[in-house]
């Protein structure tokens, strides 16, 4: 069975070829597995893509793909799985963390039936603001769509090929993968597995990445949208029983004195409440402007051991000759 490897990769160019070498020695011992590797180089400052490239020229079945800027992790896996061949496709990270010798454990694992497995890891080995970042982006995932109870996910995950097929449907430009996963199928399993410390480097998640990706949930729920609604009736009754009590209060007690302060809180409360909808409103309408544009998903400069046969025609995927054109 082959075993399509996606790796999203940044900055990499000290770990990229070692996470490589690394999963074809697990690939050698297990038997019925074969892989092939799909390296998306996504505009790295580094020589990632030249590290890339070496991988190729050591091993046919790497393919590598370099983009023209910075689309973000999860944009760079959706090119990559345009690319993909095989009957199950695996998520890994470049800095090994996600190691390459937890393999065996998320593929026996898939063996059981499931259509998704996530490795969960025993001990996280992330900075304290990763963690922090994880646990809320997990709680919200939780709260806002349909999840299955009990599951968690991460960045080390197995796929099956007709969740792929889905997957890469999806045309907006803002991506969150592991929301799509969960809209094509409930039959999802666990795997613990261990988190390795990062070998090179640091993390190269910042504030603004999490901040974006936490926004690309607008893009699969509409609860922000009701929940404006019940808050905004509830205000307006509250206002509407306030307006009464005081009417009433000024007719039986002509003395009583309209407080300053009460009424700027009210209308900073309310004026606050008011804009923050505004602003979700608009990340709604600027989400649908966007994909309206055909806005790309992400832009292909150049690739290595990937034939004209891909998936360049859809609307999601241009390449550089695409855009001179």
């Amino acid at each position: 069975m082959l075993v399509s490897i996606v790796i999203p990769c940044y900055n990499s160019e000290l770990t990229i070829e070692k996470v490589v070498d690394l999963c074809v020695e697990e690939f050698d011992r297990l038997d019925g597995y074969e892989c092939e590797f799909v390296l998306v180089n996504d505009h790295s400052r580094d020589k990632t893509y030249e590290a890339i490239c070496r991988a190729a020229a050591k091993y046919p079945f790497v393919k590598g793909i370099n983009l023209a800027r910075n689309f973000g992790q999860h944009n760079a896996i959706m090119a990559g799985l345009h690319y993909t061949e095989g009957d199950l496709i695996m998520g890994m990270d470049d800095d090994l963390q996600t190691h390459p010798s937890q393999i065996p454990l998320l593929l026996h694992k898939m063996e059981e039936g499931y259509d998704i497995v996530y490795g969960i890891f025993k001990q996280r080995k992330f900075n304290w603001f990763k963690n922090f970042t994880s646990k809320f982006s997990r709680f919200i995932t939780g709260h806002l769509v349909s999840k299955p109870k009990g599951v968690s996910d991460s960045n080390y995950w197995v796929v099956r090929k007709y969740v792929r097929d889905e997957v890469i449907q999806y045309n907006s430009n803002e991506i969150y993968l592991q929301l799509l996963f969960y809209r094509t199928t409930s039959n999802i399993g666990n795997v613990e597995i261990t988190h390795f410390e990062r070998e090179v480097g640091e993390s190269n998640y910042t504030f603004g990445k999490g901040f974006k990706l936490f926004m690309s949930f607008l893009n699969f729920t509409v609860l922000p949208l009701r929940a404006a609604t019940f808050f905004g009736a509830l205000f307006c009754m509250i206002g509407l029983i306030s307006g009464i009590v005081t009417i009433v209060h000024k007719l039986t007690d002509p003395t009583m004195v309209d407080g300053y302060a009460s009424i700027m809180t009210a209308i900073l409360i309310f004026f606050g409440f008011s804009f923050l909808m505004l602003g979700v409103i608009g990340e709604y309408l600027g989400n649908l402007i966007l994909t309206a544009t055909r806005t790309p998903q992400y832009v292909i400069r150049e690739s290595v051991n990937i034939d004209g046969a891909a998936e360049s025609d859809l609307p999601s995927a241009r390449s550089s000759e695409d855009e001179r054109q």
